[in-house]
């Protein structure tokens, strides 16, 4: 039953990748006035809460033409960050299904790699916005952080039951050695029962021979 709910289950590992792909197509169908906005105002909201941190006194003017200043790394920041959290949703079921090691990195990475390209054409279908090779390229980056740190996150999460499961192997070997060393034993035991069953068989003939010769 366990198996069974395990298996129906596993299917649903996807969802968090599929949310996450729809969440980036939403962000690249807005408009270059309405993605601009977005991108001023948490450049600006970045801004100020740094004032606010570190009391520096910038007036609003200020924030503002730092806020233009950090605008672009932002969008950018955000292009990687995006990918990386769909590399992790796209991997972490990948892994659950058994992927590993290369083939994951191969699999999960051609998959966000395709998803980038084909959503940069997308752009190109949005009044103000256009495909950029570029930003390939850096939604590339992110991907590759988060297939790596899923791929880190898993090894360091699974390295209890791999201990476990290589002491149960090794205590299985070693039981299995005892086993084949005791049928070995009963095997001679067997062979030297049989030779001395042989040896008094001999016996017996050699003296029933010698009583009809007296």
């Amino acid at each position: 039953m366990k198996k069974l709910l395990l298996y129906i289950l596993k299917p649903f590992s996807f969802l968090p990748a599929l949310l996450m792909m729809y969440v980036i197509y939403s962000f690249s169908a807005q408009t270059a006035d309405v993605s601009g906005s977005l991108s001023y105002a948490v450049s600006y909201k970045l801004v100020e809460i740094g004032n606010d941190v570190l009391e520096t006194g910038f007036t609003d003017e200020q924030i503002g033409r730092y806020a233009h200043r950090i605008e672009h790394p932002v969008r950018k920041l955000a292009h990687m960050t995006e990918y990386f959290l769909l590399a992790v949703a796209v991997s972490f079921p990948f892994y659950v299904y058994g992927v590993r090691g290369f083939a994951l990195m191969l699999v999960a990475g051609l998959i966000c790699v395709g998803f980038a390209a084909g959503d940069e054409y997308h752009q190109s279908f949005v009044a103000g916005r256009g495909p950029s090779k570029k930003d390939v390229m850096i939604d590339s980056i992110g991907a590759f952080f988060g297939i790596v740190c899923v791929r880190i996150i898993c090894w360091t999460a699974m390295t209890p039951f791999r201990v476990a499961r290589r002491i149960e192997e090794r205590a299985r070997r070693r039981e299995r050695a005892k086993e084949i060393a005791r049928e070995r034993e009963h095997a001679r035991r067997r062979e030297h029962e049989r030779m001395r069953a042989k040896e008094r068989e001999r016996a017996q003939i050699r003296e029933g021979k010698t009583r009809r010769v007296r």
